[in-house]
């Protein structure tokens, strides 16, 4: 049976789940605090978040029986978590709020810390908040000048506590999609390399037949 059925599930140990975990809790949390609860798009990007971390447990499952259904839903995760960075993309774009590059430094602080909970996200989220304003403040009565501050650190008018969630929310999203792709593709060569529960069940029969006088 061991060589019919692999090892499957084990989901819990991916790097991949446990990031769509953390973005699933985060856009919970966002959502209804920043999202009108009444609204469509509420429901659809918890929805889609949800869709992330379930498709890779399910795939992970169905691995058992079905390398097929597997690679099948673990793009289907990789799909729901790409429409999701297009929702907090469209957050921050139709508020007017700024869309932060990878190299700006509250996101290169954010890589750094790698939060594991949506607390250590919070708190990351409200030191910058806090860091900002205090940069403002000190342009403001002159203790900073352009030569003393480096590029990427000058205040942003728009770094709410909304704006940066979204930023942090769209750099593990961005983290979940690529180690997805790079699951997708691996399991795409896994099976095309190995074949699947079809295959396997004619080794043992085969093996089987050639064993017995």
């Amino acid at each position: 049976m061991s060589e019919l059925i692999p090892k499957h599930g084990g989901y819990r140990k991916l790097k991949s789940f446990q990031v769509a975990q953390l973005c699933y809790d985060i856009t919970v949390r966002f959502c209804d605090k920043y999202i009108d609860r009444r609204s469509r798009t509420h429901d659809q990007m918890v929805q889609a978040a949800r869709s992330g971390v379930q498709n890779i447990a399910e795939g992970s499952q169905a691995s058992a029986t079905s390398k097929k259904m597997e690679l099948k839903l673990t793009q289907v995760a990789w799909a729901s978590l790409e429409e999701l960075k297009l929702d907090f993309e469209d957050f921050l774009r139709q508020r007017g709020l700024t869309t932060l590059e990878a190299s700006h430094p509250a996101l290169v602080r954010f890589k750094q810390q790698k939060p594991q909970t949506v607390e250590d996200f919070a708190a990351w989220v409200e030191e910058e908040r806090k860091r900002s304003t205090d940069k403002q403040g000190q342009t403001r009565t002159g203790k900073d000048n352009d030569s003393s501050v480096l590029v990427g650190e000058r205040p942003c008018p728009s770094m709410t506590s909304a704006c940066l969630a979204a930023n942090g929310a769209l750099s593990l999203l961005n983290l979940a999609c690529y180690l997805l792709d790079r699951q997708v593709k691996r399991l795409a060569q896994d099976f095309e390399n190995e074949g699947g529960f079809t295959e396997r069940l004619y080794k043992v029969r085969t093996a089987k037949r050639r064993s017995q006088p």
